[in-house]
């Protein structure tokens, strides 16, 4: 049983850390498919293509007999999370990459843990209370993220030059080009649409999975109603046919790793964990991305790393810290609950059986007595 308890504690941060790995991928591959002129419109389509074909046999096999039937209320919630995650997400998270950097992207992307707790707070499933140290520890966590990530976007700094950098001088100038024009801001606002996107696409997936709790069903109609609007967005947005056209290089790898590894499975084990530990605690892991981007990203793509970045993201990893440091809290206070709860419970239901045994007993001796205690008169005369 402690085995199984301490598989339980440890699981939802085996969980998330595994996909920090896949999201660093994801940010690679994204990036260098958008560079060789990729569209992030049929990028979309196929990812989410991918995706449901690779979920929908677990999730009919697995679930066949714990699936609930469809309502039209969970209809719309479905069409919701397709909406703001496989459509308005994935695209404008395609934008900010293709016109910053990975590892910019995945820098900033940390902001996501923030808004999630300012989202969670206004529509209150987040609970907050000023005087408590976790409630102040968060609201400290939150302003230092956005903190540094105002530090990210409006101070660039110095250059920082690695061994494994030194090589890339027309991928430096590349940049600086890009930077000197509009699309870097553009970039940023995209990455930011993006978060904010994705907030709100796993409060709303916490709050569908009480009442459908089938998270391989869940998961793969999300994918199908992601390919249906999605689909539609590219015939408006995407009229070139050539831009369809796929073969056996990096276009595919990247829609098929995305697709299986980044909606896939990443919607599937972040609704576990949603269940067990709510979205904030999902979401405050993303350090960990920035930081295997960040190495990858200047070793394989050659990115630049200015001071600016490395400052930003240090201090948004500490307000991170600071905010799951209260979460953290939260969730043993939660347990410390219901272990007294059910405590309680145990205790009381023995102790009046216990009384009610006794009580039992105490009116069989009065009666007894009662019996032996007559009168030898009363004794003749009952013969």
């Amino acid at each position: 049983m402690e085995l199984v308890g301490s598989w339980r504690k440890v699981m939802p941060y085996m969980a998330m850390v595994f996909l920090q790995f896949g999201y660093a991928g994801l940010f690679l591959l994204s990036v260098a498919s958008l560079r060789q002129g990729m569209s992030h419109y049929v990028l979309v389509v196929y990812r989410n293509a991918i995706a449901a074909a690779a979920m929908a046999p677990f999730a009919l096999w697995f679930e066949r007999k714990t699936r609930r039937k469809m309502t039209l209320s969970l209809f719309y919630k479905i069409v919701a999370l397709a909406l703001l995650e496989p459509v308005l997400d994935q695209n404008f998270f395609y934008i900010g990459a293709r016109n910053t950097s990975a590892s910019f992207s995945s820098a900033l992307t940390n902001v996501l843990p923030a808004v999630t707790f300012v989202n969670a707070i206004l529509i209150r499933i987040e609970r907050i209370n000023i005087k408590e140290r976790r409630s102040q520890a968060k609201i400290a966590g939150t302003v230092i993220t956005v903190g540094g990530a105002l530090l990210m976007v409006l101070f660039r700094g110095p250059v920082l030059n690695f061994p494994w950098t030194k090589h890339a001088g027309s991928h430096v100038v590349a940049d600086t080009a890009n930077h000197s024009s509009g699309c870097w801001l553009l970039g940023i606002v995209m990455i930011l649409l993006s978060s904010f996107c994705w907030s709100a696409f796993f409060i709303l997936q916490s709050h569908t999975l009480r009442s459908y709790p089938s998270e391989l069903s869940l998961t793969t109609m999300i994918c199908v109603m992601g390919v249906v609007q999605s689909g539609v967005v590219a015939l408006v947005m995407e009229r070139d046919t050539k831009a369809w056209a796929i073969g056996f290089d990096m276009r595919l790898v990247t829609a098929a790793y995305s697709g299986i590894m980044c909606s896939g499975v990443a919607y599937y084990l972040q609704g576990i964990v949603i269940q067990e530990r709510g979205p904030v605690f999902v979401t405050a892991f993303c350090p960990l991305c920035m930081i295997i981007v960040t190495v990858l990203g200047s070793f394989i793509l050659s990115e630049v790393i200015t001071l600016g970045r490395i400052t930003g993201a240090m201090i948004i990893v500490v307000g991170l810290y600071a905010l799951i440091w209260g979460k953290s809290k939260d969730h043993v206070n939660q347990v410390e609950r219901n272990d007294n709860f059910e405590k309680h419970n145990s205790f009381e239901l023995p102790f009046t059986t216990t009384t009610i045994t006794k009580a039992s007993n105490l009116d069989m001796t009065i009666t007894v007595a009662a019996c032996s205690n007559e009168s030898p008169m009363e004794n003749q005369l009952t013969k």
